[in-house]
């Protein structure tokens, strides 16, 4: 069974910087894409960031280029978003999520983490 958990959420001014961190279980990723998403209160989830396992490919939101980073360590099965320059706009709950490469709906998600951005 596939389980994706979160950490690294947490409070911080804005300006400053957090890293999350996905950890994924229960099968092999290699053809797999990886991803964060995030919502905030009163709106609807939205895509954040992706990478696939394989050749590391990486896509972002418009909102987020620039100021977060996606990157995954194979050898722990760990995939990590650098939220550098935060804004109190970033503040929502983040989650990652996991998709094979042949389909396009993400189908595992983790419970998510919260980040909160202070102004």
């Amino acid at each position: 069974q596939v389980q994706l958990v979160e950490s690294g959420g947490g409070l911080v001014q804005a300006g400053g910087s957090l890293r999350l961190s996905c950890a994924a279980s229960g099968r092999t990723f290699s053809s797999y894409a990886m991803g964060w998403f995030r919502q905030a209160p009163g709106k609807e989830r939205e895509f954040v960031a992706a990478i696939t396992w394989s050749g590391g490919s990486t896509r972002y939101a418009d909102s987020v280029k620039g100021r977060f980073t996606i990157s995954g360590d194979n050898a722990k099965n760990t995939v990590y978003l650098q939220m550098n320059s935060l804004k109190p706009e970033d503040t929502a709950v983040y989650y990652c999520a996991a998709r094979s490469t042949v389909v396009v709906r993400y189908n595992y998600w983790g419970q998510g983490t919260q980040v909160t951005v202070s102004s």
